[in-house]
C-alpha cells in the first residue's frame, strides 16, 4: 500500500483508540463522504450509485442474489473467464430458483465471443454476467463489446471488475454495464476488507439488496419496509471505517497519477516481462487474450509453481500460484492444474524484471 493509505488507516485507528469508534467516525465524515465522489469519479458515475463492501464477492453477491430470477429465466455467463466465487453464487441459485445457466464460448484467443453470445439469446435471457480480467491469466475479456449486446437486448449487465479497476481506465458509461464490483486490495493498493459496487439508478429497483439492515433499509409501519433511495441500500450499517478511510486515499492516490499512465505503465511492464519469459528455453507464457492485463502467468518445465514460487522467495522475489481452485474452468479444459503467476503494477521497474528472469532456471 502507499504510504498516505497506511497513514489513513493508522490515523483513523489512533483515533478511535483516543475517541472511540463513534466519536473518530463522526469526525471523518468529511472523508467517508468523499468515498462516493471519488469512486463517482474513478467509474465515471453518479456518487448515488456507489455502495461500499466489505471485499469484492460480497459486493457480487448483493447484486447478483437480488436479481429476481425464476423457473423458465435464463442467465448467460463465460465461465472460463468467471471467477469461481461468482460461478459458485450463480449455480447456488439456479439450483434454488430454478432458472438456467447458459455458457457462452471463447473466441480462438480464448476471449467471448461476442457474436456467439448475442445469438444465444432468447426471450427468457435476462442477464449477462462477465468477469472483466481474469484472475487466472493476463486475458482481458471485450466488455464494451459485450455492454453494446446487452443495451440492445435490455439485458442486465454485470461486471465484475475486481481485477481491473486501478490497472486500466474504467469508464462504466462506455462500458455500459448496470452493475460492476471491485476490491480495494488489489490494484487500487487500498486495505484489505474493502470493495465497493456500483448499481445503474434505473436498474436499483430491479435489483433488491440480498438482505437488509438499519442503513439499507427503514420500517414501513409495522409490516412493510423501505428501502434507502440510493445505491447505499447495498450497504450495512456496521463497517470497516478505517479501511474504507484508506480506500479513499487509494482512490485519490491511483488518481492524482492518472489511470492512464498506469494503464501504459502496467501494460508496457507486462509485455516486457511476457517477451523475456517466452525467450527463455524451458519457460512457457499462458497468458491468452487480445488486449492482456498485469497478470503474468507462466510454467517452467520440470519444477511446480509451488517450488518456483518458494525459490522466488528464497531470492527476495515474490510471486503467486493461480491454481485449479480459483480457475477450474479455465485451466480443466486446458489441462492445466497451476501456474506461476508475477503481477506487476507502475512502481515496479524494468530492472526487478530483470532480476526475476534472471532468477529463473536455465534449461
Amino acid at each position: 500500500m502507499p504510504r498516505p493509505v497506511v497513514d489513513a488507516v493508522v490515523g483513523h485507528l489512533r483515533a478511535e483508540e483516543r475517541f472511540g469508534g463513534y466519536e473518530a467516525e463522526k469526525r471523518a465524515a468529511e472523508t467517508l463522504a468523499a468515498f462516493y465522489t471519488e469512486f463517482a469519479g474513478l467509474l465515471n458515475v453518479s456518487p448515488d450509485e456507489i455502495a461500499y463492501v466489505e471485499n469484492a464477492t460480497r459486493a457480487w453477491d448483493m447484486a447478483f442474489y437480488g436479481l429476481r430470477l425464476g423457473p423458465g429465466d435464463r442467465v448467460i455467463t463465460h465461465a472460463p473467464a468467471e471467477y469461481v466465487s461468482n460461478y459458485l453464487g450463480l449455480r447456488q441459485q439456479a439450483a434454488r430458483l430454478g432458472f438456467e445457466v447458459d455458457l457462452a464460448p471463447s473466441d480462438a484467443d480464448g476471449l467471448v465471443d461476442v457474436s456467439a453470445l448475442e445469438a444465444m439469446i432468447t426471450p427468457q435471457t435476462r442477464a449477462i454476467l462477465l468477469t472483466h480480467a481474469t484472475t487466472a491469466g493476463g486475458m482481458v475479456n471485450p466488455a464494451v463489446e459485450v455492454g453494446q449486446v446487452a443495451r440492445r437486448h435490455a439485458l442486465i449487465y454485470m461486471l465484475d471488475a475486481c481485477q481491473s479497476v486501478g490497472q486500466m481506465q474504467i469508464d462504466v458509461q462506455a462500458i455500459g454495464c448496470d452493475v460492476l464490483s471491485g476490491t480495494g486490495r488489489k490494484y487500487l493498493r487500498g486495505p484489505r476488507g474493502t470493495g465497493f459496487l456500483y448499481v445503474r439508478r434505473d436498474r436499483m429497483d430491479e435489483i433488491e439488496p440480498a438482505f437488509v439492515d438499519l442503513k439499507s433499509a427503514a420500517l414501513d409501519g409495522t409490516t412493510g419496509i423501505r428501502l434507502t433511495p440510493d445505491a447505499r441500500r447495498y450497504e450495512a450499517w456496521e463497517s470497516n471505517v478505517a479501511g474504507r478511510i484508506g480506500l479513499v486515499a487509494a482512490v485519490r492516490y491511483a488518481r492524482a497519477i492518472g489511470l492512464d499512465r498506469i494503464e501504459a505503465r502496467v501494460q508496457a511492464l507486462a509485455e516486457t516481462l511476457r517477451a523475456e519469459l517466452a525467450r527463455l528455453p524451458g519457460v512457457t507464457v499462458h497468458d491468452r487474450g487480445r488486449v492482456k492485463s498485469g497478470l503474468v502467468t507462466f510454467r517452467i518445465e520440470g519444477e511446480t509453481p509451488a517450488e518456483t514460487m518458494a525459490r522466488m522467495a528464497g531470492q527476495g522475489i515474490n510471486i503467486w500460484i493461480s491454481s485449479m481452485l480459483t480457475a477450474p474452468m479455465d485451466f480443466g479444459p486446458r489441462g492445466i492444474d497451476s501456474l506461476s503467476r508475477a503481477s506487476v503494477h507502475y512502481y515496479n521497474t524494468e530492472d526487478e524484471i530483470g532480476r526475476l528472469i534472471e532468477a529463473l532456471p536455465r534449461r
